[in-house]
């Protein structure tokens, strides 16, 4: 009798109304990447999977056994605890770091890093810290280019193949990679893009983090840039929404992404 596969860890990043009863879920995995499941009976009342199924929560899922279908049968899932569901700003937030996910990596491509750092940047966009869930972000936008081909090496001149001056600013072009910036354009120093590299080279999200919260607001300008381009759209969903509900309250934009 062919053993039972083990539970994989697994955070949903989506899901749709499938029929009365059931749901399809877009889930990012740690062993096999983005996937989409087929949740049968989830929306029944008594279904043990109604409240479960909820993002930014962490789960344990059981899969059928066919991983290579474009669509698997969700089997059944657990709650592995993890930090409080996100409120308000950090909601969005985290809805931005999900839609990100899902335009940005493939199915069946799996991401291991970028799962456990997506599992660690959560808790701090729900900290309470608005400066350091900025931070979060930018530090997640910088491992998602990276881990998806996109980012080029933050230690040399793209063109030239250098390695950038300590002292010297330098701008992050979509088209150029990092280039010699002009006078006015947001920028970095040699020194500040070397140490985001170190930190992206070593997998230390702390380190990483701490070097975009000392560059936050030329940081979050070149990385939307850079993520516009590649996602071919001047505005995310999840951005629209929130501009849309900051309006009708009356509440000045604030930058959540």
């Amino acid at each position: 009798m062919k053993a039972k596969a083990p539970p994989q860890p697994a955070y949903v990043l989506h899901r749709w109304d499938w029929s009365e009863s059931s749901l399809v879920l877009d889930l990012f995995t740690r062993g096999q990447g983005r996937i989409a499941v087929v949740a049968k009976g989830a929306k029944r009342p008594y279904s043990q999977l109604r409240p479960v199924l909820l993002p930014f929560q962490r789960l344990n899922v059981h899969l059928g056994r066919s991983a290579e279908a474009e669509v698997q049968l969700l089997r059944g899932a657990d709650w592995a605890g993890g930090a409080p569901m996100l409120a308000g700003e950090a909601l969005f937030s985290g809805f931005y770091l999900n839609e990100l996910l899902m335009k940005l990596l493939a199915r069946h491509d799996p991401h291991p890093a970028l799962f456990d750092a997506y599992a660690a940047t959560l808790p701090a966009l729900g900290g309470g810290n608005e400066l350091h869930a900025q931070a979060a972000l930018r530090a997640f936008e910088l491992l998602l280019l990276r881990d998806t081909g996109l980012l080029p090496d933050l230690a040399q001149v793209t063109l030239r193949l250098e390695a950038t001056e300590p002292r010297v600013r330098y701008a992050l072009r979509a088209e150029s990679g990092l280039v010699d910036a002009g006078g006015a354009e947001a920028a970095l120093s040699g020194q500040a893009w070397t140490a985001l590299q170190a930190a992206l080279d070593a997998g230390d999200l702390g380190a990483l983090q701490a070097g975009c919260l000392a560059a936050l607001q030329p940081l979050r300008s070149q990385l939307r840039a850079l993520l516009h381009y590649h996602l071919g759209s001047p505005l995310l969903r999840t951005r629209e929404v929130m501009r849309d509900l900051q309006r009708l309250i009356g509440v000045p934009a604030a930058p959540a992404a």
